[in-house]
């Protein structure tokens, strides 16, 4: 019986994965507002129970007793998590034996373990998901599948780092430093992130003015040639045009005068960095420091500046050299290639997939780094390519340290600073005697939680990830 099991298990592995990443991020954020929203009815119903019984007392009555939890809904909890002690061991036999023989182990002689080890290994699914699972496992096996390789593939906890004394000897002796920055160090400049209950992609959503399906196809290639007007009426709200550098950009730009800076992959497309004067830097998500023609016979590059007032005034701006060209082309054969005078949404006909050619869109690049000695995280959740991806392909010996409002779960990091980047980096600055302009007003001590790794400053939003190391040492 295990035999035919391991068998039907091993043709289950070797078709085509049900998930990607990507799905499973979507599931944990479903799973995350599922428990938010569970944990605020909970204190609602608390709330309620207390009005309740101070309005009884008010009367002379006894207060009623606590109603029992209800096991109805139990959902994840009636899993439990599993023993660390079988945990590690999985996670010995995946690294020494690899995936289908760690499976064939611990999976084939009971497959109701894949939810408990989905949680255990710190996924969060949403209830559906979870009861799915508890009645059929074997349709967890291309989830748990995917978290496995994440494992695989992402390094281990440095366990020699766990202080912010040890950042700030890993800052003093590096001088081939990696940041990794995002929307969360150009916040205090007054520039919203994307991914925040205050961010760009909730502003979109709650507005409503656009046909969207989802708020981040306002920054998708397709939509955006399938009418560039869309984008273009909001990007004068994100255009850099009066924003100033802010302590984390200038934090960043010290390192680079100290000779400690080796290359600073940035996800913004603010340009603060340029303001900033940093040299050594890469745009991987876009910039509007250049603007290129959408027309792959074109490809006109322009600088940043030459756009500025069409995207201030909302208007879409056409390329200037497919302006000139069109000029000189029947109106035939101007269609016959693709390029529509004076492009808007409405121009193409009925029925046809008319794409916006010969309109200026900003540029992406990326570029690979590996001789690495300290990796700094700043800003980001490290949750969106190519960025994300970068800590795979670097060494898993280099010391990483997170600077961030919030933890990041999903991978290991050596040192986690909470806060405000702004406020986390003063400090450092402080504690290393640098100069840093713009600095906000004295940082007082950081909060370590427990004897962890983590360590909050001013902002930092722990949630439950801190509530659980508590508990953790507690325990």
């Amino acid at each position: 019986m295990a035999a035919d099991k391991a068998k039907v298990l091993e043709e289950i592995l070797q078709l085509d994965d049900d998930y990607d990443s990507e799905e499973l991020d979507r599931l944990e954020e479903e799973a995350e507002e599922e428990m938010e929203k569970e944990i605020k009815q909970e204190k609602e119903a608390v709330h309620e129970q207390e009005v309740a019984d101070e309005a009884l007392r008010a009367n002379g009555a006894d207060a009623l007793p606590a109603s029992p939890a209800s096991t109805e809904d139990a959902g994840e909890e009636s899993y439990g998590p599993l023993d660390p002690e079988h945990v590690a061991q999985v996670l010995s036999d995946l690294r020494e034996h690899g995936m289908i023989a760690c499976l064939q182990k611990h999976i084939v002689p009971n497959p109701f373990i894949v939810a408990p080890l989905l949680l255990s290994l710190g996924v969060m699914l949403p209830r559906a998901i979870l009861n799915e699972l508890q009645d059929d496992p074997y349709k967890g096996l291309s989830l748990l599948k995917l978290v496995l390789t994440r494992i695989l593939r992402k390094r281990r906890k440095l366990a020699e780092y766990n202080t912010v004394e040890d950042v700030l000897a890993l800052v003093r002796k590096s001088k081939r430093i990696v940041v990794l920055s995002g929307a969360g160090i150009s916040v205090s400049c007054g520039i919203p992130d994307f991914r925040s209950k205050d961010g760009i992609y909730s502003i979109l959503a709650q507005e409503n003015q656009y046909e969207l399906d989802d708020p981040s196809d306002m920054f998708d290639k397709e939509v955006f040639l399938r009418d560039p007007s869309m984008f273009y009426s909001f990007a004068h709200a994100i255009y850099p045009s009066h924003y100033e550098p802010s302590p984390s950009h200038r934090f960043i730009k010290l390192l680079e005068e100290k000779g400690k800076l080796l290359r600073m992959y940035s996800q913004n497309i603010d340009t603060l960095e340029q303001k900033a004067g940093i040299q050594r830097v890469l745009q991987c998500h876009g910039s509007f420091a250049t603007a290129t023609c959408t027309d792959p016979s074109c490809r006109y590059q322009v600088d940043g500046a030459a756009i500025r007032e069409a995207i201030l005034s909302k208007n879409v701006p056409q390329c200037p050299k497919c302006t000139a060209r069109r000029a000189k082309r029947s109106k035939r054969e101007a269609k016959r290639q693709k390029v529509a005078r004076g492009w808007t949404a409405e121009s193409a006909s009925e029925g046809e997939e008319e794409l916006a050619y010969g309109i200026m869109k900003p540029d992406i690049t990326f570029f690979g780094e590996k001789e690495v000695d300290l990796i700094m995280v700043m800003g980001t959740s490290l949750k969106v390519a190519p960025v994300a991806d970068l800590l795979s392909h670097l060494p898993p010996h280099i010391p990483t340290v997170l600077i961030n409002r919030t933890p990041i779960t999903h991978m290991a990091l050596d040192v986690m600073l909470l806060g405000d980047a702004d406020c986390v980096v003063a400090y450092l600055c402080d504690k290393l005697d640098w100069t840093l302009s713009h600095a906000p007003a004295p940082i007082p001590e950081p909060l370590r939680v427990a004897s962890s790794h983590v360590h909050q400053f001013p902002g930092a939003e722990g949630g439950w990830y801190v509530e659980a190391l508590l508990e953790e040492e507690d325990g």
